[in-house]
């Protein structure tokens, strides 16, 4: 017994180097985690900090005989520490330019874009914008938004931020700047916000202006920080930005590195969950009020073999007038606004469980699974398989 354990292989030495303040942080060191169970057994180094402040690093590092490390690199004198640590590593930031390592990071074009199909979905056609200024990151979330909005011939409008280690010092400021931005922009409106962080006060901004959320505004952050977002007044809509895939991936990369595989020169980018739907954006932005009571009906109940007849039989219209102002309203049809919210929960049923392709259909709301596979093949080029293979790469 004990010449066998003579021969076991060493197990490698992980450090890791991710603030636990943000929920991006945990769920990266989940991911990690997951992998090292499936795969390890790895003996994992965790720096126990919640932030990492400039020009500090742990002095364990600097004399460290490990072989990888994962990091979300927050300043570049951490950088350069562990460059001279001259192990493998990986960056799950990327923030710092000057970074050589490789990067496995959240597809910020991906989430811009997510977010922007949520808005426009519910019929918006006024858009704005909160960013975090000179941060690379949120810049790229603002590009594909803007993108994403202008290519339905809509434009955005834009708030830069305050820095947030300033608070709160300057955060009473910014809520009187973001009210009266917020005052003289017409709505009804969709709103992103580059981070959740940002949706208290903004929330605040709103109250403060008189402005009803959703009604006036719908508002959709990123992160699905869950108690920040219950924190908002109503609790925030926000994109689930897939972190614990990144620590899966990221360690995943980290073995293969460690082994001599070569460094990819190309970040990898994980692609977004989902939307976690919440009061802050949960409402359809039309003027018509016959339309919006349909598009209630619609969310409600498309899942559970919603007909076009039956919202004809609930509103005052006839099926032709109804269509003709549906279309009006949201360019689409009602048989297609009901495809489209039965494709929405059969995506998020993929995504998240292992239901038997059968039974999502069913649970989505559609008559059989054949039809749910052609229209995803027509929607999305994908079949329904494809697609949770692609959106499952954890399990």
């Amino acid at each position: 017994m004990s010449a066998d354990l003579d021969n076991e292989p060493p197990q490698p030495r992980v450090g890791l180097l991710i603030a636990t303040h943000l929920g991006v942080g945990r769920d990266t060191l989940m991911g990690i985690a997951r992998y090292v169970r499936e795969n390890g057994p790895w003996a994992l180094h965790l720096e126990m900090r919640t932030q990492y402040a400039e020009s500090w690093v742990p002095k364990w590092l600097e004399r460290w005989q490990g072989d990888g490390i994962i990091a979300r690199f927050e300043n570049e004198f951490l950088l350069k520490t562990v460059e001279r640590a001259e192990v493998p590593a990986i960056d799950v930031l990327g923030t710092q330019r000057n970074c050589k390592f490789p990067r496995v990071l959240v597809d910020d074009t991906a989430i811009g874009q997510m977010a922007a199909d949520h808005l426009l979905q519910r019929g918006f056609r006024q858009f704005a914008f909160v960013a975090r200024p000179e941060e690379a990151w949120s810049d790229r979330r603002l590009d594909a938004f803007r993108n994403t909005v202008g290519t339905q011939g809509f434009e955005c409008q834009v708030l830069p931020a305050g820095d947030r280690d300033q608070l709160p010092e300057t955060w009473d400021a910014f809520i009187d700047q973001a009210a009266r931005w917020l005052e003289r922009l017409p709505k009804p409106m969709g709103l992103m916000l580059c981070c959740d962080r940002l949706g208290p006060p903004i929330m605040q901004a709103c109250r403060r202006a008189s402005i009803n959320v959703p009604e006036e505004v719908a508002i959709i952050g990123v992160d699905n920080e869950e108690v920040v977002c219950a924190m908002c007044d109503p609790p925030l809509t926000s994109v689930c930005p897939n972190s614990e895939r990144v620590g899966y991936q990221a360690a995943a990369l980290l073995e293969r590195m460690m082994a001599g595989e070569p460094w990819p020169t190309e970040p990898i980018l994980v692609q977004p969950r989902t939307v976690i739907v919440r009061q802050s954006s949960d409402i359809a932005a039309v003027e018509d009020p016959v339309v919006s009571t349909a598009l209630s009906l619609i969310r409600e109940r498309s899942c559970n073999g919603l007909q076009v007849k039956d919202v004809v039989d609930r509103v005052p219209l006839s099926h032709s007038v109804l269509q003709k102002r549906f279309r009006a309203a949201l360019g689409r049809s009602v048989h297609e606004e009901i495809v489209r919210v039965q494709l929405a929960k059969a995506q998020e049923l993929l995504k998240e469980t292992d239901m038997p392709i059968r039974t999502v259909a069913e649970r989505a709301g559609f008559k059989h699974q054949e039809y749910m596979g052609a229209v995803f093949r027509a929607r999305l080029n994908v079949t329904p398989r494809q697609f949770r293979r692609r959106h499952q790469g954890l399990r």
